[in-house]
């Protein structure tokens, strides 16, 4: 077998050597009732390749491809048209890589491509600094409050509530264990919460996404005041990159740090991954920012390349001294985004914005036509939140089965909360024509 060569006297051996007498000998450590007994109940026998194609290709065929029929889900992923020829200058040679680039001298290809797409991505966010990406957009802002701690040797955090949930989630998953406090603000579905009026000495930073996982839009210049006359860290999250294309870069705003998903370029929605962070900070904070930092340089002939300036993760430098344990680079959806962006270009990247946004209008402005339907947001760029006279739930399934999906319903991000049950978050990209729209909104 090509993965299994060992055979029974092959193991025999090798149990022989490390002194166990039986194969269960080696997870001796896990509780007997964390182990599974037997055969896993409800799981087929084993099959033949053949077999095993239609099965899975049967439960596929359950799925509703996003691209078969009217799509206005978002809440931090986002269907948009990915140019052909993005698929086919990821696979080149010269950049194809599935890992970080050790040895500069054969990866000067892939060390060039991240060194565009750091100079990308501090011009998207109006920051001075990038590294060479993150996993996603949560665990990247889970690493910017654990720098913000190491920055301002404070360890009080406060989350906004128009913070995606999901982010909001790896946040207090990785502060439990690293000696953060968390002061998260209760749901912002209206977009008015005061954030500034919870900063104080021991603030480390705050956390705002912008757009709100609700849609809304806010300057956050006041924000940033607040948090420098205090001595703390303002972090912005972006969850949906393309709205950089038309908003006010949170660096122009007074943001110390800014996470970004880049999903939406390059990337398609994969059914929730892989993704692809973006992390840029100013130049007086970037060694202790997570990740690595491509950088230019000459060789011994004075020609141009390309190394790894800074990389402050374990595999470089002592465990104890690295600012991030886990974080690498998403090599190939970094590849992706800067190849989508490239083909864009400055002006196309602003004209998609203008399509995204202008698509959006248009869907708020139908949807709040029809009776009983009411739109929340004063402004956002291309995803809202409406209330309906019902539970949202019932109606997207109910719209599902009629092959049109109609949004994420609040509900479903945030389960302990009643008071959401009727909300629907709506997202409309690029990508919703006209007929799609009066699919939506003439659904019943």
């Amino acid at each position: 077998m090509r993965y299994l060569p060992l055979t029974d006297s092959d193991r025999r051996a090798m149990l022989s050597d490390i002194g166990a007498r039986s194969i269960d000998e080696l997870f001796r450590d896990v509780p007997q009732a964390a182990r599974q007994p037997g055969p896993i109940a409800g799981l087929p026998d084993h099959m033949g390749e053949l077999e095993v194609e239609r099965a899975l290709g049967r439960m596929a065929a359950k799925n509703i491809a996003a691209s078969d029929v009217p799509f206005f889900v978002g809440a931090g992923a986002y269907k948009h048209h990915v140019p052909a020829s993005v698929d086919h200058l990821i696979q080149r040679g010269e950049f194809l890589t599935s890992y970080t680039p050790y040895q500069p001298e054969i990866t000067q290809g892939t060390l060039q491509y991240l060194f565009e797409f750091q100079t990308q991505v501090t011009m998207l966010t109006g920051m001075e600094v990038a590294n060479a990406s993150m996993y996603d957009g949560s665990t990247g802002a889970s690493e910017a409050v654990l720098m913000a701690n190491r920055v301002t040797k404070r360890n009080k955090a406060i989350l906004s509530g128009g913070l995606h949930p999901h982010y909001r989630a790896v946040i207090e998953t990785t502060a439990r264990w690293q000696g953060v406090r968390i002061l998260g603000a209760t749901a912002d579905t209206l977009g008015v919460e005061d954030l500034a009026a919870l900063v104080d000495k021991e603030t480390s930073c705050v956390v705002v996404q912008n757009p709100s996982v609700f849609g809304h839009v806010r300057d956050l210049a006041p924000l940033a005041k607040a948090c420098q006359a205090a001595g703390a860290l303002l972090v912005v999250v972006v969850t949906e990159v393309v709205s950089l294309g038309l908003m006010t870069p949170p660096g122009d705003m007074g943001a110390d740090i800014v996470v970004c998903e880049g999903q939406s370029l390059g990337v398609g929605l994969n059914f929730g991954g892989p993704y692809v962070g973006l992390f840029a900070t100013r130049d007086k904070l970037m060694r202790q920012m997570p990740g690595r930092l491509v950088g230019e340089t000459v060789d011994a002939d004075g020609k141009r390349g390309f190394v790894l300036t800074l990389s402050t993760r374990e595999q470089h430098i002592r465990r104890e001294k690295a600012t991030s344990n886990i974080c690498t680079n998403s090599g190939l959806c970094a590849l992706a985004f800067t190849i989508h962006l490239t083909l864009l270009g400055e002006a196309g990247f602003t004209r998609l914005a203008q399509l995204n946004h202008a698509a959006a209008v248009r869907t708020a402005e139908r949807l709040a036509a029809v009776p009983g339907v009411n739109v929340l947001n004063d402004a956002f760029f291309n995803e809202f939140t409406v209330k309906l006279p019902k539970p949202a739930a019932p109606v997207v399934e109910a719209l599902a089965a009629r092959r049109v999906l109609a949004g994420v319903p609040v509900s479903r991000l945030l389960p302990d909360d009643p008071s959401v049950a009727d909300l629907l978050l709506v997202a409309a990209t690029e990508t919703v024509t006209e007929a799609d729209i009066e699919a939506l909104a003439a659904a019943r």
